[in-house]
């Protein structure tokens, strides 16, 4: 196994003002720090200009990637699909989790629907998933969830298996460009 560490592009994919992403997204990347071997470098949409030369070189700097997404109407926001669409080859043969949230569904309807998308792109998704829902319940006022214990086990095992996958896909990608004939 390689000994640089994995890193993770965490992208942020709202991009509405008054927007609950970044909490979210702090929240991981604190747990995130927590993991060894993986270096964490915040993507916010509201931030970086997409589609760029510079955000397609981040991306393709990531070895892995974790979409925080909001569920508006059943989906994920306009901007993350355009982000996504922004770029193509930089996401082959790389593995993406996700951390939603949400109402009732906690967001997952929204990962369903990014699936087939990051399918498209031969990403490969992890199939754990943090997911909040009614999360202006979970989280108080200064961005602190009230009870981390079931968010920070599904975190763990979130970043375990993308790591894994991700350790092998570099991997493999080194030995082999991806695409490449055997």
């Amino acid at each position: 196994m390689s000994a640089s560490p994995i890193r993770i592009a965490l992208i942020v994919g709202s991009t509405r003002e008054g927007r609950f992403g970044p909490t979210v997204a702090d929240w991981f990347a604190s747990r995130a720090a927590l993991h060894d071997g993986v270096a964490v470098e915040l993507l916010d949409l509201a931030r970086i200009d997409v589609p760029s030369a510079a955000f397609g070189e981040r991306i393709a700097a990531a070895d892995a990637f974790v979409v925080v997404t909001p569920e508006y109407n059943h989906s994920f926001p306009g901007p993350l699909k355009a982000a996504i669409d922004g770029v193509r080859e930089e996401w082959s043969a790389k593995p993406v989790g996700f951390v939603s949230y949400g109402g009732v569904s906690g967001g997952l309807r929204a990962v369903e629907a990014l699936r087939p998308v990051f399918a498209e792109l031969h990403a490969v998704s992890i199939r754990e998933t943090v997911s909040f829902a009614s999360y202006w319940e979970l989280f108080d006022g200064a961005g602190e969830l009230e009870d981390a214990r079931g968010p920070d086990g599904a975190a763990t095992v979130l970043l375990e298996q993308l790591v894994w996958w991700a350790h092998a896909l570099r991997d493999a990608r080194s030995a082999r460009p991806y695409g490449s004939p055997a």
